[in-house]
């Protein structure tokens, strides 16, 4: 028998295919470099880091009945995930992710996650179904969610009895899919996770330090929120206090992934029972070993 999870995490499960290199890049390049194919995914990065902090997570996701998802179920696995409860499509393909990085900087990416997109709220089936909860005993523990979730699947989750006890955590996965998480923004059990770009352009602002964006948030509703702003302070706050923690100094080798690392550690800190300032210190530093290498 499974044992239950420690968490869920609820999104995008695909294959990440990454470019590096070492040297400055601008449009039209062509630089020597490497380029990895690796498990992916907001919800799988999350996953993949809380399992480093010595929790068990579950995945709510859907791959292809394919021989790329079937390897990717396989990785997971290995890594201690449970896949229990990941859809298998015999009409879909696994997604997948492309990015180019140079200098430690995003050059350019592309998400596919179609897939996902498709499976729409037949993901969520573990939780109605009794294996995990249903609308009468919902699951009543931390489910980590990402934005690439459609838009009118995160509305129906902000509303959905499965999820009304659930310490919900929430990131959008990319600026372009920040505006999805509105619904959700005023759900009284959410932690949103955002950069300064995406908490201004759910709020209508423009703030150019996380402790800006934070009260922003607050201000449009929001229970408890936690805003970074890349290699400057991070801060969370809630109910109108705001703290603030400034990241170690480090050369920034990568990129993709660090910002669900850094959301991934601040969820293990807490479920560890952190305090808001050693949380928010533990996930900066996390990021920063992470971003170094």
């Amino acid at each position: 028998m499974t044992a239950r999870p420690d968490i869920l995490c609820i999104g995008s499960v695909l294959w990440d295919v990454i470019g590096r290199t070492g040297l400055p890049m601008t449009k039209g390049n062509d630089k020597p470099g490497r380029i990895t194919r690796l498990p992916g995914g907001v919800a799988l990065n999350i996953a993949m880091t809380l399992k480093r902090f010595d929790l068990t997570p579950a995945l709510i996701s859907v791959v292809g009945a394919d021989a790329e998802g079937a390897r990717l179920l396989d990785e997971c696995q290995a890594m201690g995930l449970i896949t229990d409860y990941v859809l298998i499509d015999h009409g879909l393909p696994t997604d997948q992710y492309m990015a180019i990085e140079a200098q430690g900087d995003l050059i350019a990416a592309i998400a596919d996650a179609h897939s996902l997109e498709a499976a729409g709220a037949a993901i969520l089936a573990p939780l109605e179904d009794g294996r995990l909860g249903d609308p009468d005993a919902p699951w009543d523990g931390p489910i980590a969610i990402d934005g690439n979730l459609t838009e009118a699947l995160l509305a129906e989750i902000a509303g959905h009895p499965a999820f009304a006890k659930a310490d919900l955590r929430i990131a959008p996965a990319s600026p372009g899919k920040a505006e999805r998480l509105r619904p959700l923004l005023p759900h009284p059990r959410a932690t949103i996770y955002v950069n300064c770009e995406e908490a201004g352009l759910l709020t209508g602002t423009s703030p150019t330090h996380a402790e800006d964006g934070v009260a922003a948030l607050l201000a449009k509703g929001a229970t408890r929120v936690l805003v970074t702003n890349g290699a400057g302070t991070a801060a969370f706050g809630e109910a109108g206090d705001i703290h603030a923690c400034a990241p170690p100094d480090m050369v920034a080798r990568r990129v993709t992934g660090a910002g669900d690392t850094f959301m991934a550690a601040h969820i293990a800190a807490e479920l560890g029972g952190a305090a808001p300032d050693a949380a928010l210190s533990k996930a900066a530093h996390a990021a920063a070993r992470y971003v170094a290498g």
